[in-house]
């Protein structure tokens, strides 16, 4: 029994059964890790995740002295130590310190405790090692040693997660060089080495174009075109792997290419229930993109046979982000559209003896192994007249079903095709009471908008075997299913039941607040559509589910916002600063380049003045060793305006807080320079600026091992932050919602569609990319 009970506990940390059985004969093993579970446990108060457990076998099977074990499970259990880089330093720190007391100051940090190492440290650490060996990279391509480019940014990154460092090191080689080829497949030739002197001039052949590194980089149009994919030609489905025949098939294939002349056809198909999130926007990038990297069309078709979720409002939604992402429907279809065919091949199924008329509940068709249907052999005729009561409202909701006879991939057995839904369709009104079910409608759409290719995402495999079984039950044109995996980004809850979770408790406002990842509410934060694009090409047509991290995205969107957002100056926690010498008797008008680094691209004119308003944080009465913006004895100067200016009295109200600042100012060129330069405004306008963090405070909010009080639990206090009276400089006086800005040292925003006449209000998009030497 204590055996049962110590295997499932093992297997509880995440080891399989058979690793849980070997460590059961080791007894010393076994004994200490059953020990540091348990008092992982008491400490947790719950059950251990994989990642803790993992650590807890790591930290049993290498520790020497037992009398350490509660002092390291201690941290294990408590996240201070929460890598294996970590939790190698602390066996190491242990062994070479037998002596007790243990100086815990030293030992956390020679083990890293409380080191933060964020996202875009990782980006920054992994982009410089490419950049170092760029030139190899690009000659060797895949066959290049990536544990090279792993070590460097580790050693520059000591602390970081190895599986995010890889991760990163991952999707930068792919967005330099694209997918891999055939070649980068074939195992690395054995070659004599060369002489230094011909390996450097074949390099330079290879890679160098006018004393810049040349590299070809796929974008999402080149991926998908042509052979990229290994997809079947129009008309030729028969070649697909898997892809069921009948003696019907040639021709019916020789039917639709006489319908088509051989074009491709793709559709994206929405349910009109809920808002387009991330994950959509891949689906919506392969099947537009595919379409129109092969020159084809795609249909936007929305599945609308589920009138009791469906309004009006989505349908608009969906049609308007397909227009912002840049995809012209080929044309706009609906399910709703092909009812009467629908219903007519229905009754032919049945004829066919393939379908028939089911009185069990939905109950009783649930489980893994429901019982076998006492209708299922009932009579043609009879189910004719019973499918033909069901159409004319003579059931009940839940009292009849049309059943089709197959049995699915997942054991799943006679999926429903029709059922009674007492409720008014937006399109056809109260035309039907019967409406067909994805099963039964998806595939005989496709047929009948003659779609070559029907890209679904992973979960829909399941279902490929009934969609061939269907159209060839039914001797109609029968497309190729393709399945793809889904786009999922940590830190975010995509659900339309969990995002109405979150409206009706008031964690946001609704579909479109921008700490949500749905589209519309990336529009609303000012994410731009191009660079949600460049994301999908970036993570490219995966097989694979996969899951990202909300900074390699936002790293698309600073690409983009760089070179299209103009710069402005904002200041959110103002302090007044008086310029006693001001150099006019009126104000100045300063001509500000829009982007800075390329000037051509214009100018905007702003007012300086003898008052202007500074960060409160770029003023110190007491700064510390390293600050280099304004205190006693430090100059500072203004951005843009060519003056420096210094500091000459400082103005306290009552309290004993700074109200004002009072300075002297000369020109830039008049002495020594100054260590920093500042932004700032003057007469400036009055705005609400909403600074927005993530919405949850874990990687996987959704998932109970990491969050055990569910999603709702993990919401993150700070996710939200109004200034309510920020000061922006007048140049975005005349700004609409949605226009975008950079204001300078602060990040990227846009314009709130909550803005009106004379209160402007801004929501910021992202960040600037920190400079780690910025002070």
């Amino acid at each position: 029994m204590a055996a049962l009970d110590s295997l499932s506990l093992f297997t509880g940390l995440g080891l399989s059964e058979h690793k849980a059985r070997e460590t059961l004969k080791n007894t010393a093993l076994s004994a200490q890790l059953r020990e540091a579970a348990t008092q992982a446990q008491q400490t947790l108060g719950c059950t251990i995740d994989k990642a803790t457990g993992t650590l807890l076998y790591g930290l049993a099977s290498r520790l020497r002295d037992p009398r350490r074990l509660s002092f390291l499970v201690s941290y294990i259990a408590n996240r201070k130590i929460h890598t294996e880089t970590q939790l190698s330093a602390a066996l190491e720190y242990v062994r070479s310190h037998p002596l007790d007391p243990i100086n815990t100051m030293d030992f956390e940090q020679e083990c890293g405790v409380g080191v933060v190492v964020t996202p875009e440290q990782i980006e920054e650490a992994v982009e410089a090692a490419i950049n170092r060996h760029r030139p190899q990279l690009l000659v060797e391509r895949y066959h290049f040693s990536m544990g090279l480019l792993m070590g460097e940014a580790r050693a520059a990154l000591k602390w970081a997660d190895g599986k995010m460092i890889k991760h990163e090191v991952d999707m930068q080689v792919l967005h330099l060089l694209g997918p891999k080829t055939e070649t980068d497949l074939e195992k690395k030739p054995k070659v004599a080495k060369a002489r230094p002197e011909e390996t450097d001039r074949r390099r330079a052949k290879d890679v160098v174009e006018d004393g810049e590194a040349v590299v070809q980089t796929l974008s999402l149009m080149e991926q998908l075109r042509g052979e990229a994919l290994k997809f079947h030609k129009p008309g030729e489905n028969y070649k697909t792997p898997g892809y069921v025949t009948t003696p019907h098939t040639m021709d019916l294939l020789k039917q639709h290419l006489e319908i088509t002349g051989g074009q491709v056809r793709t559709r994206f198909p929405p349910e009109p229930n809920g808002i387009l999130h991330i994950g959509h926007a891949k689906a919506i990038n392969f099947n537009f993109g595919y379409a129109k990297a092969n020159s084809g069309i795609c249909f936007l078709r929305f599945d609308d046979t589920n009138p009791e979720k469906e309004e009006a409002k989505f349908f608009t939604a969906i049609c308007d982000m397909v227009a912002w992402l840049g995809y012209t429907p080929y044309k706009v279809t609906y399910a709703s559209n092909y009812f009467d065919q629908l219903y007519a091949w229905a009754e032919d199924l049945i004829r066919r003896g393939q379908a028939y008329v089911c009185h069990q509940r939905g109950e009783e068709l649930k489980g893994h192994n429901p019982l076998p249907s006492p209708w299922r052999d009932r009579p043609t005729e009879e189910s004719l007249l019973l499918f033909e009561a069901m159409r004319k409202g003579k059931f009940a909701e839940g009292e009849a079903t049309l059943r089709m006879k197959l049995v699915m991939e997942d054991g799943k057995m006679d999926p429903v095709a029709y059922r009674v839904k007492y409720i008014p369709h937006h399109r056809t009104g109260d035309t039907w009471c019967i409406y067909p079910t994805y099963d039964y409608t998806h595939c005989l759409c496709d047929s009948i908008e003659h779609i070559t290719h029907s890209l679904c995402t992973k979960e829909f495999q399941a279902r490929r075997s009934s969609y061939f079984w269907l159209c060839n039950a039914l001797d109609v044109y029968c497309p190729v299913q393709w399945e793809y995996g889904r786009l999922n980004l940590h830190y975010a809850v995509v659900s339309k039941r969990k995002i109405l979770q979150l409206v009706a408790a008031g964690a946001v406002r609704d579909w479109d607040d921008p700490r949500l990842f749905t589209l519309t509410a990336l529009r609303r934060r000012g994410f731009p559509p191009e660079a949600i694009n460049n994301f999908c090409a970036r993570v490219g047509v995966t097989v694979a589910q996969t899951t990202m991290e909300p900074h390699l995205l936002e790293a698309c969107v600073r690409d983009v916002l760089n070179d299209t957002a103009p710069r402005a100056m904002a200041v959110l926690e103002p302090l007044q600063v008086v310029i006693t010498n001001f150099p006019a008797a009126k104000s100045l008008d300063i001509q500000v380049p829009s982007f800075p680094a390329d000037e051509t691209k214009g100018f905007h004119q702003i007012p300086f003045g003898p008052i202007v308003f500074i960060e409160r944080t770029d003023f110190k009465e007491e700064p510390e060793p390293g600050y280099k913006r304004l205190a006693w004895g430090q100059a500072v100067g203004l951005r843009h305006t060519g003056y420096i200016i210094e500091l000459q009295h400082v103005v306290k109200g009552p309290s004993g807080c700074v109200e004002s600042l009072e300075v002297t100012c000369r020109r830039a060129d008049a002495g020594e320079k100054p260590k920093a330069f500042i932004h700032w405004v003057s007469q400036p306008l009055t705005c609400e600026i909403r600074l927005y963090e993530r919405l949850f405070q874990h990687k996987n909010p959704e998932d109970p091992a990491e969050v055990p009080g569910g999603f709702l639990s993990d919401l993150n206090p700070a996710s939200l932050q109004v200034v309510e009276a920020a000061l922006v400089d007048c140049s975005v006086a005349l700004a609409k919602p949605f226009d975008k800005f950079q204001f300078e040292r602060l990040g990227y925003f846009s314009v709130d569609p909550d803005s009106r006449q004379g209160q402007l209000v801004f929501n910021r998009t992202i960040t600037l990319k920190e400079d780690p030497g910025k002070v």
